[in-house]
């Protein structure tokens, strides 16, 4: 069997290293690559989309030919003057199609970001807002992050991606069935706990996942929900003299409170934590309901999800 074509995309750019790195390690094995990606950083964007029409698209033959890795396997790299969601959305809605045909992607990656999107994080994620609007568009797809800005080193990160990936191949091997949602809401899927029905909402981009990867891995995987993360200080006003006041937005200090079987504890204790999100909104047509989520939350002997 031929591996599934691939879109990845990220919110660091499309000259980050992670994004580099992971996009060369899975061409190594085998499969087709399409990249779009911002033409520069749009971390903690979330959602953001750029209403406007003159985003530049480019092809970058050069970034493509650092990566390739076998002829016969085809990959193409672009980039877009927009966040992660805009990516998305031109790829999946047209860009590909116009631009790349050979490269139909049956999974969508997002990353590998830089630094941890854990907990709340989330929600303000370009990275995973990436992933889930690959989701709204009936995309299946994965975040993955290096959970900690103390180090580049993304050999851990590419580990445990590529570790992940063969483990969903098998549920991505034919292409996606709602892929542009051609029946809107009416898509009707199983609302059973067991593996095949769980599987069935991943296909169909209404649940994803997302990975971090600690600063020292110890090899091994948690499937967890979200934890509580916790931004103290997370303003700070500055005297400008150009601006008078101004602030400025991070955080002094960051607490995760000690919460099992939560993301931020599987990645302090040295996991590499999986926890499966909702696409869409629970009050949605699509949205995932809750005994769903708790199945899709089952960890197998593997610390992977039990339905993978």
């Amino acid at each position: 069997m031929g591996r599934p074509p691939l879109l990845l995309t990220n919110d660091d750019g499309v000259h980050s290293t992670g994004l580099r790195l992971l996009a060369s390690a899975l061409h190594a094995r085998g499969f087709p690559i399409a990249i779009l990606a911002p033409l520069k950083e749009h971390s903690a964007s979330g959602m953001k989309l750029t209403l406007r029409d003159n985003m530049a698209f480019k092809e970058h033959l050069g970034i493509a030919e650092e990566i390739r890795k076998d002829e016969s396997v085809p990959i193409r790299v672009f980039s877009l003057d927009g966040s992660p969601c805009d990516c998305v959305i031109v790829a999946i809605d047209g860009g590909l199609r116009a631009r790349a045909p050979e490269i139909s992607p049956h999974l969508c990656i997002s990353g590998i970001n830089r630094g941890p999107n854990l907990s709340v994080d989330v929600l303000h994620s370009g990275t995973v807002s990436a992933a889930r609007e690959a989701g709204l568009y009936g995309l299946p797809s994965i975040a993955v992050s290096l959970a900690t800005h103390s180090h580049e080193d993304y050999t851990d990160a590419l580990e445990a991606t590529t570790q992940l990936l063969a483990a969903v191949s098998e549920i991505v091997e034919a292409a996606p069935p709602d892929l542009r949602r051609p029946q809107g809401s009416g898509a009707k899927l199983p609302n059973n706990q067991d593996p095949d029905s769980v599987q069935s909402w991943f296909r169909h981009g209404n649940l994803f996942l997302n990975l971090n990867v600690p600063e020292e891995w110890n090899g091994r995987f948690q499937t967890v929900g979200l934890g509580a993360r916790w931004y103290h200080n997370a303003t700070d006003m500055i005297e400008k003299r150009q601006l008078g006041v101004a602030f400025e937005v991070g955080a002094a200090t960051i607490e995760d409170e000690d919460l099992p079987n939560s993301d931020c504890n599987a990645v302090n204790s040295g996991f590499a934590s999986v926890t499966p999100l909702a696409s869409w909104p629970r009050n949605h047509p699509l949205g995932v309901p809750e005994n769903i989520l708790a199945a899709a939350t089952v960890p197998g002997e593997d610390g992977l999800p039990n339905w993978i």
